[in-house]
């Protein structure tokens, strides 16, 4: 592990020869109880001069950083430095190791304007590049170049730990407990001071929302560490905008990993760079899934840190990701996924109805950035903004990145859509199978409902009423001819006002799957035993819809993916067997396919033989015995009644070919030669399109050099 010397949370000790000092931003062991989850750690990696770097020297710069090590474990990085708007003139570039394989990674840049600022940071306050979500890792090596570079450099190395396992008790009295609750209760007497006292300076209110509140992952279950949160939050007036950003953190996350690159940005924000807690005031991740971000409640006109001078009666909603190639010009631009715009297109909508604002109209908002700070508009300047609006309208930087930027129009549209939509009916559908977003059924659908007092309900079919129930019901079913449907029921108050449920599409098929090959035996060519004969199942299976499901059901339970054609098994010989299959549709429409097939062997010894042959014992061979001969013309023929039947030899290097007759007919010539000995090898076979009587006829070629072969007899399928 890197050398380190542990300091205290605000304090950085200075650089000696050959050692890394740590900052370790992690302060929680005094108010955390020692058995609950992890909640994350900050450990800071002072960079020091690197003299060496002989290129960067020449081109008249500075070069800090960390030579490649070891190091504690993180999964999100960062490098930051004194003074919170000094510009770092230069680039940073990382790698990291992998904790699970080891491998280090490429080199990486990390973007050093990063415009997500507080108004004022206060004296905790430092400057910092973008973060980066790296995974699990275990080792970092840092490169800062530039001709001018700030001070107070280094690199945050942050470990999401566990997160809470569950929210933890809140109070809203004036003492608290020790431990996890002790925490919560201090936090919840922060936030009702902050209220009482806000409330007063602007008489703000929450109003009833026009688009449905979405849900929400709260801070206590994504498992923010209330303790670090020194202020309590402010309040604006209301919302009048609500600015896009990308977190620029990278999109090697996986949804389940969303909640820890969370936990992580809010680590950075607040123990990186000093800020009182995390900048955004939402986060929606590539799922869809939308987190509470900065503490104070959601519904309310929380004061955030996110866009630089018109942080001012607007909400900040980030989705996790880099949605642009400006900090790393070998990564190629990444769209953000539709789910994560319809989750932001949620938010903001509930949102902005808070207070009444269109999400497509405008809103004048007023330049509260100090002149010479790095703002894109001057103090004072009235600036026109559209209601939701991307990072970059505000402020001088590429955020959200031109991907995400280009769908804030297809963003408005949807949240003025979420705005305006009636009230939904909670609704049941029963009667139908679930593939994807789509249900399918046989012909009939029930939709299943809570009792409500209402003066009708109507079941739509494809728009049109199809059923209408008494008011008292709470299911109705509808049969459907074959086809796609869409399904949901609409209810209208005693009041005259209306509402329906979601929208279900449903695809009604009474048709069953078509095997238009049946199951299919033949030989396989591999090792036979007495007791297996290796066989292969094949088939083709198709539905006109969707097929789900695909298994054998006899001689032994197998199930396929709906894609497979063929089963390599073996068969018992001497024993009838049925080979059976099942297919299966997404409404539940079943095939099946039966091939009833016996296997069986004729030993060598039951050959009619013409010339020299010799008998050869040993275990190796199918009962115990084996035929060989060196002798040219010599022959051995087999007659059978069947409909697949194949040649069991011996293969050796030292063996030849032997000529090989069907009823009568040369079919060529096959070599036994194998570069390693090997026993009971079925090598050739034929298939008949129907059970026959037939007869295999082998003929000693007489090989130059090795003109002897062994055989072993012949397997068939009748």
């Amino acid at each position: 592990m890197l050398g380190r010397t542990l300091i205290g949370v605000c304090a950085v000790a200075a650089i000696t020869a050959g050692t890394v000092t740590y900052l370790v931003a992690d302060d929680s062991t005094a108010t955390l109880s020692s058995t609950r989850p992890d909640p994350g750690k900050v450990r800071a990696h002072a960079l020091r001069d690197l003299p060496g770097d002989v290129a960067a020297r020449g081109a008249g710069q500075q070069v800090r950083g960390l030579p490649a090590a070891p190091s504690e474990p993180f999964s999100l990085l960062g490098v930051t430095w004194d003074r919170p708007r000094t510009e770092l003139e230069g680039t940073v570039r990382i790698r990291t190791r992998d904790a699970a394989s080891g491998a280090w990674s490429r080199w990486r840049a990390l973007e050093t304007h990063t415009a997500d600022a507080p108004d004022n940071t206060g004296p905790r306050g430092r400057g910092g590049t973008t973060a980066l979500w790296v995974g699990p890792s275990d080792g970092v090596e840092v490169r800062v170049a530039g001709k001018a570079l700030p001070a107070g450099l280094r690199v945050d190395l942050i470990d999401p730990g566990t997160g809470r396992s569950a929210p933890a008790p809140r109070t809203t009295g004036t003492t608290g407990t020790t431990g996890a609750a002790g925490t919560a209760g201090a936090m919840d007497v922060r936030l009702a001071a902050a209220t009482t006292a806000q409330t007063a300076r602007t008489a703000q209110t929450v109003q009833t929302a026009a688009a449905p509140r979405p849900a929400m992952v709260a801070r206590s279950q994504w498992g923010a560490d209330e303790s670090l949160v020194t202020e309590p939050p402010t309040y604006d007036t209301a919302v009048k905008a609500a600015f896009v950003h990308h977190t620029n953190t990278g999109n090697d996350y996986t949804c389940d990993q969303s909640a820890a690159v969370v936990r992580s940005v809010f680590l950075y924000h607040v123990k990186s760079q000093g800020w009182a807690d995390i900048g955004y005031n939402f986060l929606v991740d590539k799922c869809g899934t939308v987190f509470e971000g900065r503490a104070g409640g959601a519904d309310r006109p929380v004061h955030g840190a996110h866009t630089y001078g018109f942080n001012t009666d607007t909400t900040g909603i980030a989705v996790l990701g880099t949605y642009t190639a400006s900090n790393d010009p070998t990564t190629p631009g990444v769209a953000p996924a539709q789910a994560a715009l319809d989750g932001t297109a949620k938010v903001a909508a509930w949102k902005l109805g808070l207070t009444g604002v269109d999400p497509t109209g405008t809103t004048t908002l007023t330049s509260l950035a100090p002149n010479g700070t790095g703002g894109k508009y001057p103090y004072g300047t009235q600036v026109s903004f559209k209601t939701i609006s991307g990072h970059r309208d505000g402020f001088a930087t590429a955020c959200p990145g031109d991907q995400l930027y280009g769908k804030l129009g297809a963003v408005r549209t949807a949240a003025k859509e979420y705005g305006t939509a009636p009230a939904t009916l909670a609704t049941t559908l029963t009667g139908a199978n679930k593939v994807g977003t789509r249900y399918y059924t046989k012909s009939a659908v029930t939709l299943g409902w809570e009792p409500a007092t209402v003066a009708s309900y109507e079941v739509l079919v494809d728009g049109a009423v199809a059923a209408r129930p008494d008011p008292s019901a709470t299911s109705a079913a509808v049969t459907l001819a074959p086809g796609a449907h869409t399904v949901r029921l609409r209810a209208k108050g005693t009041d005259g006002t209306t509402a329906e449920s979601t929208e279900y599409p449903v695809t009604a098929d009474a048709s069953a799957p078509v095997f238009g090959t049946p199951s299919t035996l033949y030989l396989r060519r591999t090792t036979v035993n007495l007791t297996a004969v290796p066989v292969t199942l094949s088939w083709k299976v198709a539905d006109n819809t969707l097929l789900t499901g695909l298994k054998a059901t006899s001689p032994a339970a197998k199930t396929f993916t709906t894609a497979t054609t063929s089963w390599a098994a073996t068969s018992t010989p001497g024993t009838a067997q049925n080979w059976s299959l099942l297919a299966t549709d997404a409404a539940g429409n079943t095939a099946a396919s039966t091939a009833s097939r016996t296997s069986a062997l004729i030993h060598e010894t039951s050959a009619v033989r013409t010339g020299t042959w010799k008998t050869t014992t040993t275990s190796s061979y199918l009962g115990g015995r084996g035929l060989y001969s060196s002798a040219k013309g010599a022959g051995a023929s087999w007659t059978f009644t069947g409909r697949t039947a194949g040649l069991i030899v011996k293969r050796a290097s030292n063996l030849g070919a032997v000529h090989v007759y069907v009823d009568g007919v040369k079919l060529g010539t096959l070599d036994t030669r194998a570069s390693t000995t090997a026993y009971r090898q079925l090598i050739w076979t034929r298939t008949w399109s129907t059970s026959g009587k037939h007869t295999i006829k082998i003929v000693v070629a007489g090989t130059s050099g090795r003109p002897t072969v062994g055989i072993d007899g012949i397997a068939y399928i009748r």
